[in-house]
Parts: C-alpha cells; sequence; structure tokens
C-alpha cells in the first residue's frame, strides 16, 4: 500500500521540484524582471510574510465556492431527474442551460454586485453556482439516460414501483457520471468564486488580494495569492474525489 502511495505522490513532487528549479534559473540568468515573471524564492518569501491574510482570503473564497458549489450541483441534480422524466421539460430545460453556458463572468458579476449591495457575498455564490450548475446538469441527464430499457422493464415486472427503479436502477447507474460533472464544477467552482470577486464588492477574498497586489506593483505577493488558490482548487478536487470514493464503496 505505501509503495502504491509513494509511487503516485513521488514523481508528481519531483517534477514539481524540477519545474521550481528551472523556473529559479532562468529568471535569474535571464535577468527576468519581477513584473514579467517573479523568482519562486521571492514568491515562497511574500507567501511566508502574508500566510495569516492568505488564510482568512482562502476561507472566505473558499466559503463562497463551497456554498455555490453545493447549491448549484443540487439544482442540477435535481432539473436533470426532473428532464430524464418528463420529455416537454427536457425539450425546456436543454435550450436554457445551453444559453447559461455561455453568460460570460464578467458581464454577470457587476450586475449581481449592483442588485445585492457591495456587502454581500450571495452575488459570489450565486455565479459560482450557475457555473457549476451546467456540468453537473449535462452529465447527470447523460448518466439518467444510459440505463437500458431491459433493466426498467424487468423491474416493472417485478411490481417495483417508480421510486424503487430510480433508486435501484437508475441512479445508480448515473452516479459516475454525476461525479464526473461534479470532480469538472469543483475546479470550476473554485475559478468562478476568484474571478467574481474582481468585480467589486467585499475585499475579503483572493481575488481581491491579487488585484490589490498587481495594482500595487507587489508581484510576487499577487503569485503568493495565486499559490494559495491553486491549493484551494487542489482541496476541492481532493475532496470531490474522497466523496465519489466512498460513494463508490457504498454503492459497489
Amino acid at each position: 500500500m505505501r509503495t502504491g502511495a509513494l509511487r503516485i505522490v513521488v514523481p508528481p513532487a519531483l517534477l514539481g521540484v524540477v519545474a521550481l528549479v528551472l523556473w529559479q534559473v532562468v529568471v535569474v540568468v535571464g535577468d527576468i524582471q519581477p513584473y514579467l515573471l517573479p523568482a519562486p524564492t521571492a514568491v515562497f518569501a511574500q507567501l511566508h510574510l502574508v500566510m495569516p491574510v492568505l488564510l482568512t482570503s482562502t476561507l472566505a473564497t473558499g466559503s463562497n465556492a463551497l456554498v455555490g458549489l453545493i447549491a448549484g450541483a443540487l439544482a442540477a441534480i435535481v432539473v436533470a431527474l426532473i428532464a430524464s422524466r418528463l420529455s416537454i421539460a427536457d425539450e425546456l430545460v436543454t435550450p436554457i442551460v445551453a444559453a447559461i453556458a455561455v453568460i460570460p463572468i464578467v458581464a454577470l458579476a457587476p450586475v449581481l454586485t449592483t442588485m445585492y449591495g457591495a456587502t454581500s457575498e450571495t452575488p459570489r455564490r450565486l455565479i459560482v453556482a450557475i457555473v457549476v450548475f451546467v456540468p453537473v446538469f449535462v452529465n447527470t441527464l447523460r448518466g439518467l439516460r444510459q440505463v437500458l430499457p431491459v433493466h426498467r422493464d424487468l423491474m416493472r415486472a417485478y411490481s417495483a414501483s417508480s421510486w424503487q427503479i430510480s433508486r435501484t436502477v437508475t441512479i445508480p447507474g448515473a452516479l459516475p457520471y454525476v461525479f464526473t460533472g461534479l470532480n469538472i464544477a469543483s475546479s470550476l467552482a473554485v475559478i468562478s468564486a476568484i474571478v467574481a470577486e474582481y468585480f467589486g464588492g467585499l475585499q475579503n477574498g483572493l481575488g481581491s488580494r491579487i488585484t490589490s497586489a498587481a495594482a500595487n506593483s507587489a508581484y510576487p505577493r499577487a503569485y503568493a495569492y495565486v499559490l494559495g488558490a491553486i491549493v484551494l482548487g487542489i482541496v476541492f478536487y481532493l475532496a470531490t474525489l474522497a466523496l465519489e470514493r466512498a460513494v463508490s464503496r457504498r454503492h459497489r
């Protein structure tokens, strides 16, 4: 078990170390200015200095991403269940989802911030929910449609109700597709939460810190906040994978 874990962890870790070393060498040898590309040593030095602020900012952005992810995913799953059962709902919802998929965050964020006020976190959470809704809905609906008709016919021959068919056949068969959508949405939730912070509102998240540091020409500090955003995205993705494994073991 330990050998398998080492094989998974060690190669990416070594690759990351090599990339950092090459980054440092390129910056030093090429005499690259910080506004173009700061050295990793400067970034890690700033990371140590801003760690308390980084933690509070990561918590603020992470809470918005988590609330939006849960709300958007639940709404997408419910709508997909309805669309899979009612053809008229499918015909009505699918074009709307296609329209939602192309809504630009940069256009929607200022509007929602104006609507709800600069002191509310609701606009950012709504943006995350909207971004998350599309991949979860599309994958869930596809999974619900993958169930073979013979399986449903067999359950009906056993006098199973619609709920029993959904609980024992349809939903378990769609779980891999649901988690595929969630895996995609977990990263999108963090990205959209950070982007939403660029357009006003409370200055307490990673996106606000990045723009503020860049505006003040503190580029190593901006990269330190970017590193925090990367770690937050990885945490969300790993949490989704852990949830998928736990559910898969239970249904297996």
